[in-house]
Parts: C-alpha cells; sequence; structure tokens
C-alpha cells in the first residue's frame, strides 16, 4: 500500500505541474535551441558590361579609303597623250609648199622653190626666198631642207625664230638658224649667231659670233597669284 501511495503521490504531482495555471499564466515553454545561423551569403556579382570590341579608328573604311574610285583617274590621267614637250612633228603628215616657181633636178633629187616661199608641215610652219629641198634616193622622202633670204619659222609649240639661212635635218628633228639668229617665245628672247632647235627634245643651243655674244631676255612670272590668264590653243590651231 505504500508503494502504491507514493506512485499516486508522482503521478499527482505530475498532473499538477501540466495543470494551466489558475492566473491565466501559460506553463513555460521550452525554448528550441536556435540553428546555427548560416554564413552570410556572398553578394553575386553584377553581370560584367559586355566589352565591346575595340574600334580601330577608321574601321568600316577600310573599302572606302580616301581616293579609292579615283585609281584609274589620277591626276594627270587624260594628259598622257598630250605631254608637255611633246614637239616632235608627224613624219606622215602631209608637206605644203607654196612658192612662185618650181625646178624640179630628179638626177640629183633636188626641188629647188623660190619666190615668197611657205612650206608647212604639222602646224609647223616657215617663209624664205628660196628654199632647196633634198630627197632620199628613191625620192620618196624629204633628207633636208636648206632655206635662204628672209627666213622665218613657226614651230610646232610657238616659238618663232628668223635668220638669215635655215637648214633642216629631217632624221634628227633639227634646225639650225645662221646668221643673226633670233628665237622667242611669248615674251623671252634668245639672239646669236647659230641658234640650233631639237624638235623632238625641246631643247635648243645658242652660240655667239665673232663680233657679238650671246643674250637672252627671260620675263619671270608674277608671283601675286594672279597669273594673267591665256587664252587655250586648241590642237592643231595656229600659233596666233
Amino acid at each position: 500500500m505504500r508503494r502504491v501511495a507514493t506512485a499516486g503521490a508522482v503521478v499527482l504531482a505530475l498532473l499538477l505541474s501540466l495543470a494551466p495555471d489558475p492566473g491565466g499564466a501559460q506553463p513555460a515553454q521550452r525554448k528550441r535551441a536556435a540553428p546555427p545561423a548560416a554564413a552570410p551569403a556572398a553578394p553575386a556579382e553584377k553581370p560584367r558590361a559586355a566589352e565591346a570590341a575595340p574600334t580601330k579608328k577608321g574601321d568600316g573604311k577600310a573599302d572606302n579609303k580616301k581616293g579609292d574610285g579615283k585609281a584609274d583617274n589620277k591626276k594627270g590621267d587624260a594628259k598622257a597623250d598630250n605631254k608637255k614637250g611633246d614637239t616632235k612633228a608627224d613624219k606622215s603628215a602631209p608637206v605644203t609648199v607654196d612658192a612662185d616657181q618650181l625646178e624640179s633636178l630628179q638626177k640629183e633629187g633636188l626641188i629647188i622653190f623660190t619666190g615668197n616661199v611657205v612650206a608647212k608641215q604639222d602646224n609647223s610652219t616657215q617663209h624664205a626666198d628660196r628654199m632647196e629641198v633634198y630627197l632620199d634616193a628613191g625620192g620618196d622622202r624629204i633628207v633636208r631642207t636648206i632655206s635662204t633670204g628672209s627666213v622665218r619659222i613657226i614651230t610646232k609649240d610657238c616659238k618663232m625664230g628668223t635668220a638669215r639661212r635655215a637648214e633642216y635635218y629631217d632624221a634628227e628633228q633639227r634646225v639650225i638658224l645662221i646668221g643673226n639668229a633670233r628665237v622667242w617665245q611669248d615674251d623671252n628672247v634668245v639672239t646669236g649667231e647659230r641658234i640650233t632647235i631639237y624638235l623632238a627634245e625641246d631643247r635648243s643651243v645658242v652660240e655667239a659670233g665673232r663680233q657679238e655674244r650671246v643674250k637672252a631676255v627671260f620675263y619671270p612670272k608674277k608671283d601675286d597669284g594672279k597669273a594673267e590668264a591665256k587664252p587655250t590653243r586648241a590642237p592643231g590651231a595656229p600659233c596666233s
């Protein structure tokens, strides 16, 4: 009986401990152990902006370089057939001679023109009182000419000259003015006893005489940026 009373006291005490508090106080709840705090998450990396590929200066213009489309139109093109100094006469051009009288010496291959002679070929002109024309062995081509008396010449590039005698050599494209020779172009003038003009080379040689030296007068171009406009001469047009 004693054991039963003891057991009943234990049960009663247990029930009393579980019974609600008459003052309304709630029985204290056992605190649960808080779970261990999680380690702070690493901050999320901001997405990197896409790196723009380096744009080189001039990208997109490789096919549009300055000057493209002009490779076939270089400065100076369209003038290749009209180079400065192209004064060589066209040997295939016909030679026309006007005179008061003509004498033909076929055995000697010589034709003599006299009286106000005017000879023209490829825009070059020669005036004289007498002109001797020497032909080759076949009589088909002019080899040289000798003009005397009031000689005056006008070359293809508008050089003008006077002398007492003029000799022309066709193979060398060479004209020799002899005796008080004078050549001028525009305002520039050279004088001497003998002047040799190389037509194909645009070159001249002036030689002095025994009593007079070579003289030349050249006028410098204006440097004020206001060059005098000169009319353009059409190809094949006579010199004014």
